[in-house]
């Protein structure tokens, strides 16, 4: 049980004693504000890349002349509230490359959730769970200016880079434990 209180405010006693109460609201995400612009950076200083035609997000080495005009790099993060308490504040990312607008999901795909961009627009309001929503937490309590995000839709499992080849791709990965200090899933932004 949470420390969070919780104001409740009775209307009336119905019949069979049964309590009625106003003011309350649905459990249901809603947008509180967006952070434009956002660039994010691993543990390597590499900043996360988009490339959603090829379906790679990957970190990768970029100059600041780069990052001031390439595109894939820059992301707005929607930050939602919601009634209902949670284990961080619930966000979204999208992208805009060129004139198209993206947004970070998660799919199943052969038995493994694999992180995808896909073309639209992130809704202002999610009536019930969604496969691109996040909980943006603290990486660790003296880091201030670093975080992680885990995935809304199966506890424990956060995003973090995977080295392949010589990318560092955008996965999503279990956290074996909840003390665990896991450098590959810390975002700097």
């Amino acid at each position: 049980m949470s420390g969070e209180e919780i104001p409740v405010c009775a209307v009336k006693l119905g019949k069979n004693f049964c309590l009625y109460f106003a003011e309350l609201e649905c459990d249901a995400l809603c947008t509180e504000k967006i952070l434009k612009q956002r660039v994010f950076r691993n543990v390597n200083r590499q900043l996360l890349v988009v490339q959603p035609d090829l379906n790679v997000a990957a970190f990768e080495d970029v100059t600041d002349q780069e990052m001031n005009s390439g595109s894939g790099m820059h992301f707005n993060i929607h930050c939602y509230k919601t009634t209902t308490p949670s284990a961080g504040m619930p966000v979204a990312f999208s992208i805009q490359i060129e004139d198209k607008n993206y947004y970070m999901c998660c799919e199943k795909e052969l038995g493994k959730t694999i992180v995808r961009f896909r073309e639209g627009e992130v809704p202002t309001e999610i009536p019930g769970e969604s496969n691109f929503i996040f909980f943006k937490k603290m990486f660790t309590s003296c880091s201030s200016k670093a975080f992680k995000f885990e995935y809304s839709l199966e506890q424990g499992m956060f995003l973090a880079f995977e080295k392949e080849g010589s990318l560092r791709k955008l996965i999503l990965k279990k956290m074996s434990s909840e003390d665990e200090v896991d450098e590959t899933m810390k975002f700097l932004d």
